[in-house]
């Protein structure tokens, strides 16, 4: 495939997103990376747009630079941000919010504190993104440091062979002490790849993620 062909089928699945106002966001592709440029209304349109890049076959890479800008009417102030995100997470009852802080500069969200799991500190982020007058969010929650780096890599190549997306005997698991894991192999998409990051995320423990998976 060539890289217009590519940049062609990239600019297609953004205009068939419906999430997606897709008219001021720019695509240049290179060598299976795609660039995202321009500009859209707000942080949820910005991450749907690199989700739709990925979902297209042959992008292997890609560099987000949109931004998102607010029209005037819908910029808030960083205080009214921060009281509504504190809200949010209060609300969500997975989320230990009562360990987490918020810190808000010109609607950037950075979040700070500690969970037990992965999938609270994506919850929260997740909840984030969602607030009006959010430009972007930074997620600085940290997870427990203390793990044991050969039963983590036992729960992984576990969680692994039960996933049926995944072909587990082309993905190495390597995890060092410090909680952080990496990954190596092939996978056949994108699909795969984020299967696997799942995967390896979903055991307790996991502080960082190395992925080095390739495509075929």
């Amino acid at each position: 495939m060539t890289d217009k062909e590519l940049r062609q089928l990239v600019i297609d699945e953004l205009e068939f997103e419906p999430s997606i106002d897709a008219a001021d966001i720019g695509v240049a592709a290179e060598d299976g990376v795609v660039t995202l440029s321009g500009h859209v209304a707000d942080y949820v349109q910005k991450t749907a747009a690199e989700r739709a890049a990925w979902r297209v076959r042959g992008v292997r890479g890609i560099a987000q630079e949109i931004e998102v800008r607010l029209a005037s009417d819908k910029k808030q102030n960083d205080d009214e941000i921060a009281q509504r995100a504190l809200s949010i997470l209060a609300w969500n009852t997975t989320i230990p919010s009562r360990d987490l802080r918020v810190q808000v500069s010109r609607g950037w969200v950075t979040l700070s504190g500690s969970v037990n799991w992965n999938f609270q500190r994506r919850a929260a982020e997740n909840e984030v993104r969602k607030l009006g007058g959010v430009t972007g969010v930074t997620n600085n929650i940290k997870l427990p440091t203390e793990v044991q780096a050969r039963d983590l890599k036992q729960r992984i190549q576990e969680a692994l062979k039960r996933h049926a997306e995944i072909e587990a005997g082309a993905v190495h698991v390597d995890v060092r002490a410090d909680g952080t894991v990496r990954i190596d192999g092939h996978v056949d998409n994108w699909s795969e790849m984020q299967a696997v990051e799942r995967a390896v995320w979903s055991a307790p423990g996991v502080r960082v993620v190395e992925d080095n998976l390739i495509f075929h």
